[in-house]
Parts: C-alpha cells; sequence; structure tokens
C-alpha cells in the first residue's frame, strides 16, 4: 500500500497538503486533470475502491503521486493528460447538468452525443445549469480548469437575463451592489439592471461571482418577483452570441489560451497573446439546403405545345409579292333577287297612291329617283327634330 512520502526538508512548516508539492501532487487532482471526473467525484471512487495503483486498491485521496503511470480506474489504465479544450454548449430548458439521473430525466450528454464529433473527449460541466435554466455552459477535459473556474475566490462573472413578473424598481437592484442576506444564506455583490418592462412583466440582468446554487432565483424570489425563464449569458469572457440551442462548439484562438494560462498557470504559447475583453462564440452557419436531383422520368404533367414557327420568306417570295397585282377591297355579295335588304329595299311611300314620286305619270324614273340610303349603323343616324 503506497504512503505518503516522506517530508520535504525544503517543504515549510504548515503547508497545505492540498497544493502543488515538489514530489508530486494528489491523485484526485491528477486524475480530474485526466478528465476522468471532477475531485469530488474521483474522492467517491477512491471511497468506493474503484482505483488502484499497481493492482493495490488505494482507500485515501490523499496519495501523491508524480504521475498516473500503474494507476487504473475501474481496472481500466488511465492514459496521460490530453491538452486542456473548452468548450461551449447551448444548454436548452429541462435538460439535467450531470452524466446521470436517478429519476431518468435526460441529462446534458444525451444532447451533446448528436452535438460533439465522435472522438471529442470527456467533458465536465463548469458549474451548473438547473433543470429549467437554459443558456451557456462551459465544459472541459481539465479538471483543475473545471475547479478553479467554480470557486468564488476567483471571482469570473455569470451574467444572467430574467425574465420575471412582478413589480421592481432599479433602486432596489442597485441596493444588491451591497450583497443580501436571504435565510441565513449570505450572497455577495450582484450588479443588477431593468433592461425593460411591460406592465408587470420585467427583463433584468444580472451578473454575479460567486455562483451559488439557485442564486438569481433566491435573489428575485426575496424582491418579490416570480422568475418565469432564466438564461446565462455569459461565463468570465465568454459570450453565448449566436450559438444555436442544443448545439456545441469548441472555444479556439489567443484569447482562449490566455484564459486558459491565467486560470491554471499553464505557460503562454511563444509570441504571447493578446488579451480580450470579451470573446463572443460564432456559430457556423448552416449549409444551405440541398436541391432536388430534376428527375429523370417521363414527368406526370403533359407537356406544353410549342407554338408553330412561322417560315422564313426567301428571296424569290419577297420578289414574286412585289410583282403580284394589288388587290383591292373585297366585293360585297349579291344580294338575292327575291329576298329584300336594307340597300335594296323601296323608301317607304314608294308606289302608294298619292305620291308624286311614284305611279305613272311620274317624271323621272322611279329607280333614278329613289336613293339608296346606306344601312342604319350606330353612330349615323340624324338627331330627331325637336316637337313643336
Amino acid at each position: 500500500m503506497p504512503t505518503l512520502p516522506p517530508r520535504s526538508e525544503n517543504r515549510p512548516e504548515g503547508a497545505n497538503d492540498s497544493g502543488p508539492r515538489p514530489d508530486g501532487h494528489r491523485i484526485a487532482k491528477l486524475l480530474a486533470r485526466a478528465g476522468i471526473a471532477s475531485r469530488r467525484e474521483i474522492e467517491r471512487m477512491i471511497a468506493e475502491g474503484r482505483v488502484a495503483l499497481d493492482g493495490n486498491v488505494l482507500d485515501t485521496p490523499a496519495t501523491i503521486l508524480a504521475s498516473l503511470k500503474g494507476v487504473t480506474v475501474d481496472g481500466n489504465p488511465v492514459a496521460a493528460a490530453e491538452a486542456t479544450r473548452l468548450f461551449a454548449f447551448h444548454k436548452p430548458s429541462g435538460l439535467i447538468t450531470a452524466e446521470r439521473d436517478p429519476a431518468g430525466r435526460p441529462t446534458i450528454y444525451t444532447a451533446l452525443r448528436n452535438a460533439l464529433p465522435g472522438d471529442t473527449p470527456r467533458l465536465m460541466p463548469v458549474g451548473r445549469l438547473d433543470l429549467n435554466t437554459e443558456g451557456l455552459l462551459l465544459l472541459t477535459n481539465d479538471g483543475g480548469l473545471k475547479r478553479t473556474m467554480e470557486l468564488p475566490a476567483t471571482n469570473v462573472p455569470r451574467t444572467y437575463r430574467a425574465r420575471a413578473f412582478g413589480a421592481v424598481t432599479q433602486s432596489q437592484l442597485e441596493d444588491l451592489m451591497d450583497g443580501v442576506e436571504i435565510d441565513g444564506m449570505r450572497y455577495g455583490s450582484i450588479n443588477a439592471n431593468l433592461e425593460r418592462s411591460s406592465g408587470r412583466n420585467l427583463w433584468i440582468e444580472l451578473t454575479i461571482t460567486e455562483g451559488k446554487n439557485r442564486e438569481v432565483r433566491n435573489v428575485l424570489e426575496h424582491l418579490g418577483l416570480q422568475v418565469n425563464r432564466l438564461i446565462r449569458t455569459g461565463y468570465g469572457p465568454f459570450n453565448i452570441g449566436d450559438l444555436p440551442r442544443g448545439q456545441a462548439v469548441e472555444l479556439t484562438g489567443k484569447p482562449v489560451a490566455h484564459f486558459i494560462s491565467e486560470m491554471t498557470g499553464a505557460p503562454i504559447p511563444r509570441g504571447g497573446v493578446k488579451k480580450a475583453e470579451k470573446v463572443v462564440i460564432a456559430a457556423a452557419k448552416p449549409p444551405p439546403p440541398a436541391r432536388p436531383a430534376p428527375r429523370k422520368g417521363p414527368s406526370a404533367r403533359p407537356a406544353k405545345p410549342e407554338p408553330a414557327k412561322a417560315a422564313t420568306p426567301t428571296r424569290k417570295d419577297a420578289a414574286a409579292a412585289r410583282s403580284a397585282p394589288r388587290r383591292g377591297p373585297a366585293a360585297p355579295p349579291a344580294p338575292r333577287k327575291d329576298r329584300e335588304t336594307l340597300t335594296n329595299a323601296p323608301r317607304k311611300g314608294a308606289g302608294r297612291p298619292g305620291n308624286p314620286r311614284s305611279g305613272p305619270n311620274s317624271s323621272a324614273p322611279s329607280s333614278s329617283r329613289a336613293r339608296k340610303r346606306p344601312a342604319p349603323t350606330r353612330g349615323n343616324t340624324p338627331p330627331r327634330a325637336p316637337r313643336k
């Protein structure tokens, strides 16, 4: 059974055993750094006898090791720690921030299976979001980075947007800067601003640095408000940006490397990095939908008939058209002899007795005297004379 190594002569008296030592680190810290689980979870695994060193089951998390060589968890050897990686996940409401739930409710890992590539290492959530809380959730494969970001002493800010029902003033929200004590629990400074209100529906933005359990909900309920939606929009220098709900993306670049180096104490990459006040997570745009392939078979719709193309006249046709005699207007059809029409009908009064223009004593023949009136059409009828 491994025991604690002898005390170093250069180690000052009263030094904390949980801190770094010149001859190694605690096994819980090394396993957390390797991404096995959080320190608290590893301590529970050691108490259950699931961690062994060279075949010997360990019973204390205070074992000091220089490396993870020979360490097994559940009989599986532990590989060397990979490079620290950080991911952002837009958690929807209705998911538990845990690896498993005794009640059988869906967890964040159910959604992460479809949101991350298959070669992604085991990730641990940085902090927790309640079942009905949505928004930005950071995940990492480094248990040390996870613990450092969760500690209230590091003062990493967390920003939330809350939709609440009730009445509150900006002056009441500003009083939260001095902290508040609720049911014996002391909450630190909270920066709260009233964004907008519509009647008794309010949107409030809050920034906290401690991250205690249900801190935002407890504080707003203490002010007489009923929270019906809570969204975490920022954690540290990272903002949720336009990351779609249920999607995850890896955070890379120099600002991310600088933040990780500041949290873990790891060396900064050669050349240095520029410190960014805020890193916005830009989600990749989804590819445009593919167009359907054209149908190879005959279409169900009947084909439209193509209009007949006029024949192009040739030079011979144009010359024949110029030499042909011009035709006048077509003559009207000859009326029948035994049928009266509007043009050959006799005038009214012709052939009647007493009519001076008709009869045998007439000086002029009726055929020459009778005028053929045009067919009555619209527009050529003379107006009637006014009655006397």
